[in-house]
């Protein structure tokens, strides 16, 4: 996995906390930086697989526990946190069923699950296989070597309402549309606008790089 990866801020995930927050558990928290910048929590707890990102999340976090998740469980207490945070890491696990039944039992009567996922319905990702005919991995992105699992808007909404959660906030990130910076990016962020114009807007989740979500469990109160 590229390093990069362990020192995202997320910005864009901020919006999504709650108010309640006395508890905070992220998982995959590569160096603590996003865990870190959220305020107001007791704890903030982390979970991180990879040694030295682990190691550099512990000094910013109250505890890190250095494990996969499925792992790391074992150390944690059940219906203990307000949140828990899983930003782009459902895709890397082997079995995001499992994933989505075990960690309601740590989430806390009235918390929450937060995240993102990536969209394989991205445009670009679209575009390499129609025309280019690839399904290329890479060192980051959609297409990480790393990730098991592939989402779309729907295959994503349709798994957490399976596994019994009631959707809060979902809405995609990181536009194709609203980013543009180029004359190039321009001119492909007008025909992406024109591909969800003439579909109705049936197309509109291809502009979108991620989806970020919070949700929580059914009938948990």
């Amino acid at each position: 996995m590229d390093d990069h990866y362990f020192f995202q801020r997320r910005g864009e995930i901020i919006a999504l906390i709650p108010e309640r927050r006395r508890r905070i558990l992220e998982i995959g928290c590569g160096a603590g930086i996003f865990a870190a910048s959220i305020e107001g929590a007791e704890e903030i707890w982390g979970i991180e697989p990879t040694a030295h990102a682990a190691e550099q999340a512990a000094r910013r976090l109250f505890k890190v526990i250095c494990a996969p998740f499925d792992i790391a469980k074992s150390e944690l207490s059940e219906q203990y946190f307000d949140i828990v945070i899983c930003n782009d890491v459902i895709e890397h696990m082997h079995d995001h069923d499992y994933f989505f039944e075990e960690i309601k039992k740590f989430i806390a009567p009235g918390g929450v699950l937060i995240g993102s996922i990536p969209n394989v319905r991205y445009y670009y990702n679209i575009y390499n296989i129609l025309f280019h005919k690839e399904w290329q991995y890479a060192d980051s992105g959609i297409l990480d070597k790393s990730h098991l699992r592939f989402f779309t808007e729907n295959s994503l909404l349709k798994c957490l309402s399976a596994h019994q959660f009631d959707i809060e906030i979902f809405y995609g990130i990181n536009s194709a549309i609203r980013n543009t910076k180029s004359i190039r990016e321009n001119i492909v962020a007008t025909v992406v606008s024109l591909v969800m114009i003439i579909s109705f807007g049936f197309n509109n989740d291809i502009q979108y790089l991620q989806f970020a979500f919070r949700v929580r469990p059914t009938n948990v109160n």
